[in-house]
């Protein structure tokens, strides 16, 4: 048979190819009984050789719903969200499922663009990061009829399910670490806030520790935008240069922290004798660098196992109750820049 490749392949092309009828080849792309194993592999061959992909929004016209999950994250710049994906992944893999990721750059109108032209194609669930959306971005979520998890965070209220960790559990879990060590003059360095709202809630959670432990923060800056370990180093120079009696940095991330920390070294400070350090993410490719830096696991791959089972629990049975918020734990890991 000559392919005209000016044209989409359809079930006819794969019915002449394997020499059974159009009803039967539909019944073995759709996974239906009643059709022989000797049949099935006939066609199955047949669309193989062809390279036919069944149209899959044509055949969810009767349902309203396509086998797609839709994923809106705000980066994949940095190693976190990768990590999330990989969790979302290896759960969904052997089910008729598909995720389909949507960027935001963290910011709400792109968020609202994105969901949009995802619901759009009526997606069979979504998963989404943090808790803060627009109100016409919640009123999409809530509109959507499908299972909606937001991931990451549960310091708020989710829309249908979330999934996360406790930043605010998980500042006060550092800060109240360094204040038991002794540390008195602590800095914290992080993303600009408020539009990293998972690290401005990790920083309330850190300073209220401080506070009921009788210490202030003694410096504190911030950035957007570029290179996290160059950021991490000028960052960790001014502050250095403005309070040189600092004894403790607190970063709002494990990048950020590894340019500190490397900037430290070769300023020939004594790292954690003179001055300790900590991040957070617990981001595995860092354990290279020549001291391992303090963290905390944020729990990111659990985090996207979790949601995608529960979508597909509840895609497969819409009456599957599940908690509101699922918290997870993450720990403190001292590495070598703590005492």
């Amino acid at each position: 048979m000559t392919q005209n490749t000016s044209r989409p392949l359809t079930l006819r092309d794969v019915s002449e190819a394997s020499g059974v009828s159009e009803m039967t080849v539909s019944r073995v792309l759709r996974n239906r009984g009643d059709v022989s194993e000797a049949t099935r592999a006939k066609v199955l061959d047949a669309a193989g050789r062809l390279g036919y992909v069944p149209n899959k929004i044509a055949g969810a016209l009767a349902s309203q719903r396509v086998n797609l999950v839709a994923v809106v994250i705000p980066s994949m710049k940095n190693m976190v969200f990768p990590e999330v994906l990989s969790g979302i992944t290896s759960v969904l893999e052997d089910s008729a499922l598909q995720p389909v990721v949507g960027i935001t750059d963290y910011l709400p109108e792109k968020e609202e663009k994105v969901l949009y032209e995802m619901l759009s194609w009526r997606p069979s669930g979504v998963i989404i990061a943090g808790l803060e959306h627009s109100e016409k971005a919640r009123a999409m979520l809530r509109a959507s009829g499908i299972p909606v998890v937001e991931i990451m965070d549960v310091d708020g209220e989710p829309v249908d399910t979330a999934v996360g960790i406790s930043h605010r559990a998980a500042g006060r879990q550092m800060g109240e670490a360094i204040a038991r060590d002794g540390h008195e003059r602590i800095a914290f360095l992080g993303t600009k806030m408020p539009m990293d709202h998972r690290a401005r809630k990790r920083f309330e959670g850190f300073t209220e520790a401080l506070a009921k432990a009788g210490v202030e923060i003694a410096d504190q800056e911030f950035y957007s935008g570029g290179s996290a370990l160059l950021k991490g180093r000028e960052m960790t120079r001014a502050v250095l240069e403005r309070t040189p009696e600092l004894d403790f940095i607190y970063y709002s991330n494990d990048m950020i922290g590894a340019g500190g920390m490397l900037y430290c070294l070769e300023a020939g400070i004594d790292v954690p004798g003179q001055i300790g350090l900590a991040g957070f993410n617990g981001v595995e490719l860092l354990k290279g660098l020549p001291k391992q830096l303090a963290t905390m696991d944020a729990c990111r791959t659990e985090i996207g196992e979790t949601a995608a089972q529960i979508i597909l629990a509840r895609v497969e049975d819409e009456t599957a109750a599940f908690e509101r918020k699922i918290t997870l734990t993450p720990r403190i890991d001292r590495g070598e820049t703590m005492r």
